[in-house]
């Protein structure tokens, strides 16, 4: 006969939940790999995440500097070809987090001051436009690498994120993810016969307990197939005949135009492009930039920390990542990617989606990103994936990017006067000032200097980079000698993680010389 439950006491009924400095229910933490079939599937997964956004930035950007698909085709190849250099670099030296670096929004608007330069309105030829265009990015690029490879390696970010509590950490996390939101539903619904489905589909795939728990792991790869299969029924089917060409370029299969402009090999190489040029004008636009997705950066290592079941993350580390970083950002001004590099919001929300958070399923997708990129038309199949389709992923993977900002409020106070004001105020301004900025259109205006005007819209159109720095501000100077404050905004549960030497998961976690030692032990000969 079966014994009954043990009976819960009101006493216990009504004990909060405690603070949990790991995220528990982690299937593959950050240093446990999934098998290696697995670990092949998931790698190639986010893969597919990343590429929605190495798709939608060139695509946007290529037209407007005068190149055809033919430029688009090559952009994207080195874009990819960079980013996997680039997660590479800082999953093996940098934080070593599980974390892509890839494209980022935060360096469009300089790209398009330097496309709007009038030196370039006298050129008439397209091809040599988007040519002495792409030089002139080239240059912002390389400029702009100097800030985070100095602030990085240099330890001088070490010593602010010091400074970052969980209290002043929760709004900048929150609107990495949340102040992407432009790029969800709003660009889903563009075709909603096939985002609305994805959305549907995936939220089925990854929530529902009843499903089988591998495809549970793959919903992105699963849900992408299917939607796109039944987009290509819609395509030779006739479904958008009399629709408007909008609509058409949306939802079509056959609308790209990028495995017939792609090569079937081709690696990327610096200078492909020709010699870059430098203007000082571009170069602090995009050095404005470069310190907003330095800043975004932060907010999404710490997500990623949270999510792959590690600490937090030391400051020291989150310094080392910057600096690889900034290295990121000069090899695509030196090969030539018209865009730089952050840290992956949506790859960062895949980790929590699938509940793997392995090191070695990142790096896994870092090499098909780089073979992908070499065999051109292989990588043109998958990236012409309709882009309603990724902006339906990113509804889900934004999302839970921003519940890693909430999660970092169970070690404050919430009952606190302080804590709710700095929290709701930085919030509010993180989204209603770049809601401003971009109704109000300052070049428009003409009221100041071209080179101000860059660098704000640079900087304040970034709704983390406003929330996080407004947070982080009022944390550090409201209040600071009062005793209590201390423990309100939660900076003694992390003051055990900003050295090796008080925790001995950081080692484990974050030590380059860890994986080193590992493989002398399993090869002698290394």
């Amino acid at each position: 006969m079966a014994s009954a439950p043990a009976s819960t006491s009101p006493q216990e009924e009504l004990l909060p939940h405690p603070v949990k400095e790991q995220l528990p229910g982690v299937s593959y933490m950050l240093t446990s790999p999934p098998p290696w079939l697995m670990a092949i599937v998931l790698g190639f997964q986010h893969y597919l995440v990343m590429l929605g956004t190495t798709v939608i930035i060139p695509t946007a950007l290529v037209p407007q500097m005068g190149g055809g698909n033919h430029e688009k085709a090559r952009v994207i190849q080195t874009l990819l070809f960079v980013a996997g250099i680039n997660t590479l670099l800082q999953t093996l030296w940098g934080t070593r987090l599980p974390t892509v670096i890839g494209g980022s929004y935060a360096f469009v608007a300089p790209t398009i001051s330097v496309i709007v330069a009038g030196r370039y309105n006298g050129i008439t030829d397209p091809h040599e436009k988007f040519v002495h265009i792409m030089r002139g990015t080239q240059g912002a690029l390389i400029a702009s690498s100097a800030l985070q490879i100095v602030l990085g390696f240099s330890g001088l970010w070490r010593i602010i994120v010091r400074q970052l509590s969980p209290l002043s950490a929760a709004p900048l996390v929150a609107l990495v993810g949340f102040g992407l939101y432009e790029h969800g539903f709003a660009s889903a619904a563009k075709c909603i016969w096939i985002g609305l489905p994805e959305i549907v589909l995936l939220v089925a795939l990854s929530q529902v307990q009843a499903i089988n728990y591998y495809i549970r792991r793959i919903p992105v790869i699963t849900s992408v197939a299917v939607v796109w299969l039944y987009a290509f029924f819609l395509t030779i089917g006739g479904a958008y005949k009399n629709a408007g060409p909008e609509t058409q370029s949306h939802c079509r299969t056959d609308r790209s135009g990028l495995v017939g402009a792609a090569p079937w090999i081709s690696i990327p190489y610096p200078f492909q492009w020709g010699v870059p040029t430098f203007h000082a004008r571009e170069a602090f636009a995009m050095t404005a930039a470069s310190f907003v997705a330095l800043v975004e950066s932060t907010g999404a290592f710490i997500a990623s920390a949270r999510f792959a079941g590690a600490t937090p993350c030391p400051p020291s580390v989150m310094s080392r990542g910057v600096g690889w970083q900034g290295i990121g950002i000069l090899l695509g001004g030196l090969l030539g990617t018209a865009n730089g590099s952050s840290a992956s919001v949506e790859n960062a929300g895949l980790l929590v989606l699938t509940r793997i958070g392995s090191r070695r399923v990142v790096q896994i997708s870092a090499g098909f990103m780089i073979l992908f990129s070499i065999f051109g038309k292989f990588g043109a199949f998958f990236a012409s994936i309709p882009g309603p389709i990724f902006a339906a992923i990113y509804c889900l993977l934004f999302a839970y990017v921003g519940t890693g900002g909430i999660t970092c409020l169970q070690f404050c106070n919430l009952n606190s006067f302080r804590t709710k004001f700095i929290l709701g105020f930085s919030m509010f301004m993180g989204l209603s000032v770049p809601k401003y900025l971009k109704d109000y259109n300052l070049a428009g205006h003409g009221s100041l200097n071209p080179w101000v005007t860059d660098m704000i819209e640079a900087v304040f159109s970034s709704e983390a980079f406003v929330g996080g720095v407004v947070a982080y501000f009022l944390d550090n100077t409201l209040n600071r000698n009062d005793r209590t404050i201390r423990k309100d905004r939660g900076q003694h549960f992390w003051d055990r993680f900003k050295s090796y030497k008080t925790d001995p998961r950081s080692e484990e976690f974050y030590t380059p010389a860890t994986s080193i030692r590992c493989l002398q032990e399993r090869f002698p000969l290394y």
